[in-house]
C-alpha cells in the first residue's frame, strides 16, 4: 500500500471512528461502500489473474467513501486533496540556499581571498560537526536527536492545520482525529524528506559559495593573504596544511610552503595565478567535505523516502481493518491479549472479555488473559517473560477497574512500560460493571460515574494511551463495532 492509497484509508478510518451516531456515514452508505468495492477489488483482482488483496478492497472502498462525503459537503473536497508542505519546502529551500550561497562574498571582500576566511572556514566546520554528530547517533540510534521537532512534522505531515468551515461536528472531529494519527504514522517519511531536503540545501549552499568566488575571479583581480593577531606563520600554515590535504592528494593541487605563507601576510600583494591557487584550494575542500558528503546523505534519504512511500507501514492486523477485510475473506479472526492490573477476573468476566474479542475480530476472535500485576509491582519484573511484540497477538489491552484511583507511580508507571515497549501500541480497557455494582441505585451516580470516566480518560491521555470504557458483565452496553470504539495508542 502505497503513501496516497494509505492516506486515504487512515482518513476513512477516521471518519467512520468519530461518526458513532452515523450522521455523515449511514449503515447504508458503509454496507454499500463495503459491497462495492469488494466487487471492483474482484474485478480488478480478475483481470491481473490474481487473488483478491486486502489492500485493493480497502483502496476501493476509501474512495467510494470519499467521493460519497465529498458530494454531500463540498467543503469536505478541498481537505481530501490537500497535499502537505513538504512538496513546496523541498523545491525553495535548496534555491533559497544556493542563493544565499551565491549571495556570501557581499559579506566578505570582494578583492581579495583570506587564507582564514570565517565564513568559508565556518561553512566546513558546520558540516563537520554535523557529520560527527550523525555518526555518534548511530552509535546510540535509541536517542533522539532533538530534531525535528514533533510539531515541525506534524505541519508537515498534514499541510495546513485549519479545517474548512461548515461541516458537521462529527466529520470535523473525524479530520481532526485524521490530522493526528497521520502525522504520527507518516512521522518517519516526513522526517525523510525533510533530511533530504536539509542536506541538498547545505549542499546547494556550498555550491553557491563557491560558484560566487569563481563568478567574481572572471571580473575582478584577488589579492590572496592572511592576517591575524594571535596566529603566526607557522601556526597558519600548520593550520592550512591540515585543512587542504585532501584535496591536495586527491586533486593534485599546488601545495604551499612556510616561507609563502610569511610572504602572504597582508598586506603583501599576489600575483592572479597567486590568488587563482588559493580560490582552488578552497573550492576542492569544500566539495570535498561539503558538496559530496551533503549530497549522499540527500540520496540516502530520497531512497528511505521513496521507500517508506511505495510501502507505507499501516498496520493492517488493526481490528477495524480485519473486520473489513473479513469480508472478502483475506482476513480471519485475531487475538486480544489482556493484562489486568491490580483486577481479578472471575469467571463471568472473562466471559465478558471472550465476547468482547469477538467484537473486535468477529467469530472466530480469540482472548489471552495473562495472570494479573498486583498492584505496585515493577512491570519490568512482571512482564519479563511476555513478548509484547508477538506476531501472533493483533492487540494487547491492558484491564484496570474503574473503581481505582489512577496513579503515576503505579498505574501510570506500569502503562509507560507497555507504551514505550510495544511496536504495535496498546489500548486500554476500564471496566465499570463493580463501580456500578458497589454505587448501586444512588441519585448521584451518574453524575460520579461521568466524573470517574472523565478522569480516567485524561490520566490515560497522559500517559500516551486512549481509555475506551467496558462493562464485562454486559458487554453489549458498550459496543466495540467494527472496533472503532477500541483505540490503540501509537506505536513506539
Amino acid at each position: 500500500m502505497n503513501e496516497q492509497i494509505a492516506r486515504e484509508v487512515v482518513l476513512v478510518r477516521a471518519i467512520e471512528t468519530a461518526d458513532q451516531k452515523k450522521e455523515v456515514l449511514s449503515e447504508d452508505d458503509r454496507m454499500y461502500a463495503s459491497r462495492s468495492a469488494r466487487e471492483l477489488a474482484q474485478w480488478q483482482a480478475s483481470g491481473k489473474q490474481a487473488e483478491v488483496t486486502g489492500d485493493d478492497f480497502l483502496q476501493q472502498r476509501s474512495e467510494l467513501i470519499i467521493k460519497r462525503i465529498t458530494e454531500r459537503t463540498p467543503a469536505f473536497a478541498a481537505f481530501a486533496t490537500r497535499r502537505n508542505g513538504m512538496k513546496t519546502l523541498a523545491l525553495t529551500l535548496p534555491l533559497l540556499a544556493l542563493l544565499l550561497g551565491a549571495g556570501l562574498d557581499r559579506i566578505t571582500d570582494p578583492h581579495r581571498v583570506d587564507l582564514l576566511s570565517a565564513p568559508l572556514l565556518l561553512i566546513i566546520a558546520w558540516n563537520v560537526l554535523v557529520y560527527l554528530g550523525l555518526l555518534i547517533w548511530l552509535c546510540i540510534p535509541s536517542h533522539s536527536l532533538g530534531w525535528p521537532k514533533a510539531g515541525l512534522v506534524r505541519h508537515l505531515s498534514v499541510g495546513r492545520l485549519a479545517l474548512p468551515r461548515k461541516l458537521p461536528h462529527a466529520l470535523s472531529s473525524g479530520l481532526l482525529s485524521f490530522m493526528g494519527e497521520w502525522a504520527h504514522l507518516s512521522a518517519k517519511l516526513t522526517a525523510a524528506r525533510l533530511s533530504r531536503t536539509i542536506h541538498l540545501s547545505a549542499a546547494m549552499f556550498a555550491i553557491g559559495a563557491v560558484a560566487s568566488l569563481y563568478a567574481r575571479g572572471f571580473l575582478s583581480q584577488y589579492a590572496a593573504g592572511w592576517e591575524s593577531t594571535f596566529l603566526s606563520a607557522s601556526q597558519v600554515h600548520s593550520l592550512l596544511s591540515t585543512l587542504f590535504a585532501p584535496a591536495i592528494a586527491l586533486f593534485h593541487l599546488q601545495g604551499f610552503s612556510l616561507a609563502e605563507i610569511e610572504a602572504l601576510r597582508f598586506p603583501q600583494t599576489t600575483t592572479v595565478e597567486g590568488g587563482a591557487r588559493w580560490v582552488h584550494l578552497y573550492a576542492a575542500t569544500i566539495f570535498l567535505l561539503v558538496v559530496v558528503p551533503r549530497l549522499i546523505l540527500a540520496l540516502v534519504n530520497n531512497w528511505r523516502a521513496a521507500r517508506l512511500a511505495k510501502h507505507f507501514p499501516l498496520d493492517l492486523d488493526q481490528p477495524y481493518f480485519r473486520k473489513l477485510n473479513e469480508s472478502i475473506g483475506v482476513a480471519t479472526g485475531g487475538m486480544l491479549r489482556v493484562l489486568p492490573y491490580s483486577f481479578t477476573v472471575d469467571e463471568a468476566r472473562h466471559k465478558g472479555l471472550g465476547q468482547l474479542s469477538i467484537m473486535l475480530f468477529g467469530e472466530q476472535g480469540r482472548m489471552m488473559l495473562r495472570p494479573s500485576t498486583s498492584y505496585g509491582d515493577e512491570p519490568q519484573e512482571v512482564l519479563r517473560g511476555t513478548d509484547l511484540n508477538d506476531p501472533q497477538v493483533n492487540i494487547t489491552a491492558v484491564l484496570f477497574n474503574l473503581t481505582a484511583t489512577p496513579e503515576k507511580e503505579n498505574h501510570g508507571a506500569f502503562l509507560d512500560y507497555l507504551v514505550q515497549s510495544s511496536t504495535r501500541g496498546i489500548a486500554v480497557l476500564v471496566d465499570e460493571s463493580s463501580y456500578l455494582e458497589h454505587a448501586g441505585e444512588q441519585a448521584d451516580n451518574g453524575a460520579r460515574l461521568a466524573e470517574r470516566v472523565a478522569l480516567w480518560k485524561q490520566f490515560c491521555q497522559f500517559h500516551q494511551t486512549t481509555a475506551t470504557v467496558v462493562n464485562l458483565l454486559n458487554p453489549a452496553l458498550h459496543p466495540l463495532d467494527a472496533g472503532v470504539g477500541l483505540k490503540v495508542s501509537a506505536a513506539a
